[in-house]
C-alpha cells in the first residue's frame, strides 16, 4: 500500500472511529437523560407507625436514634417526577416536617408540596401528618388527598381533619378499589384491598404503574392467608414490592401481638423462599416496629434477610419506573 493510500486508509477507519465514539457517547447520554428524568420512587421512612426514637423505649436503638446523624422515620414513599418537578406521596406520617426537607435538599432544591397524596389507611403513621397542612402549620392550599370511602367519611365528619377539609387546606379525592388514576401521563396507581384492622377506615395497597416499571406498596397487611390476592401472584407482575415487615418474630415485644396481628417476616421469607432468586429480589421490607433487629443495617437478622435473598428498605434507596 503506497503512502497515499496509507493515509486514505488512516483518515477513513479514524472517522469511523470517531463516529462510533460520538455515537456511543450520545447512548450514554439518552440513557443518562432517561434515567435521570424518569420517574422514581424514593424511600423517606421505613419504620412503624411510632416512630424511632419510640415513646417509652430506653432500648440502645431508641438512644442512638436521637442522634441527629442516626435518623429514622416512619413509613413512606414518594413519586417523583423530576421532569414535572412535582411528586406524589404515599401516607403522610407524623414525621412530615424532616421528609419534606429531604425532598427539598435531595432532589428539587427548593421547598415543594406534594402534588397529591394517597393514604393506605386510619392508623396514626399513615395519616396523622395531614395536620401539618392546617391552620396551626402550614396552612396549605388545596393539597389533593386520594382516599378510600370510609377513610373519606372519616375525615369529612371528624374534627379536627375535618377543619382541613372546610378550610380548604387539603381536598379530598374519594377513590375506589381497582381504580386505575392516571395521576400523570405514563404513571398511574391502582388501590387494592388488604385485610387490616379496619376500625376507621379501610385499609388499601397501591400498585404505582410508571413507564417501565410497577411497584406495589403494602405497609400493613394482618396475614397473607387472609388476603384474597396471592402475594406469590403480585410478585410475579411486578418489579418492586415493599412489603409490611413490622415484627421480625412474635417474641419481639411483651404485649400480645394477636391484638396488632401482622405477618411476621420469618413467616414472609419461609413463603416466599420456593421462589427463584430473580423474584425474591423484588421484595423490599419495610415499615419495622423499634423492636425489629432488621432497622439496624449491621444486625445479624439483616444480614440474614439479605443472604436469604430479600432486601430491606432503607431511607434514601430510589427505584427507577
Amino acid at each position: 500500500m503506497n503512502s497515499e493510500n496509507l493515509i486514505k486508509f488512516s483518515i477513513h477507519n479514524l472517522l469511523k472511529i470517531g463516529l462510533g465514539i460520538v455515537i456511543l457517547i450520545f447512548s450514554i447520554s439518552l440513557v443518562f437523560s432517561q434515567n435521570n428524568n424518569s420517574p422514581f420512587i424514593y424511600v423517606l421512612g421505613n419504620v412503624q407507625d411510632a416512630g424511632l426514637p419510640h415513646i417509652g423505649c430506653n432500648e440502645e436503638i431508641c438512644i442512638n436514634a436521637y442522634n441527629e446523624n442516626n435518623k429514622y422515620y416512619t413509613t413512606s414513599i414518594a413519586l417523583i417526577d423530576r421532569f414535572n418537578q412535582e411528586y406524589s406521596l404515599f401516607d403522610v406520617t407524623p414525621d412530615i416536617s424532616d421528609q419534606l426537607r429531604i425532598i427539598e435538599n435531595h432532589i428539587f432544591n427548593k421547598f415543594l408540596l406534594p402534588k397529591d397524596i394517597f393514604i393506605t389507611h386510619a392508623h396514626i403513621g399513615h395519616y396523622a401528618g395531614l395536620m401539618y397542612f392546617g391552620r396551626e402549620a402550614l396552612g396549605s392550599k388545596g393539597v389533593q388527598v386520594n382516599v378510600l370511602p370510609r377513610m373519606y367519611d372519616f375525615i369529612n365528619l371528624n374534627g379536627p381533619w375535618s377543619q382541613l377539609v372546610n378550610l380548604e387546606n387539603i381536598a379530598l379525592n374519594k377513590i375506589n378499589f381497582r381504580d386505575t388514576i392516571e395521576i400523570r401521563p405514563n404513571l398511574t396507581v391502582v388501590p387494592i384491598q388488604v385485610p387490616h384492622r379496619d376500625e376507621f377506615s379501610e385499609t388499601s395497597a397501591f400498585l404505582i404503574v410508571g413507564p417501565n416499571k410497577t411497584a406495589l406498596f403494602l405497609p400493613d397487611i394482618d396475614k397473607w392467608d387472609k388476603w384474597s390476592i396471592n402475594i406469590l401472584e403480585i410478585l410475579s407482575n411486578v418489579d418492586y414490592a415493599f412489603i409490611d415487615a413490622t415484627f421480625y418474630t412474635n417474641t419481639e415485644i411483651n404485649r400480645d401481638i394477636n391484638e396488632i396481628p401482622h405477618p411476621l417476616v420469618i413467616e414472609t421469607m419461609d413463603l416466599l423462599y420456593q421462589l427463584p432468586d430473580y423474584q425474591r429480589d423484588k421484595v423490599y421490607f419495610i415499615h419495622m416496629n423499634h423492636t425489629n433487629q432488621m432497622l439496624d443495617i449491621n444486625s445479624d437478622i439483616s444480614r440474614n434477610v439479605l443472604q436469604k435473598g430479600f432486601n430491606i428498605a432503607r431511607l434514601g434507596q430510589k427505584f427507577h419506573l
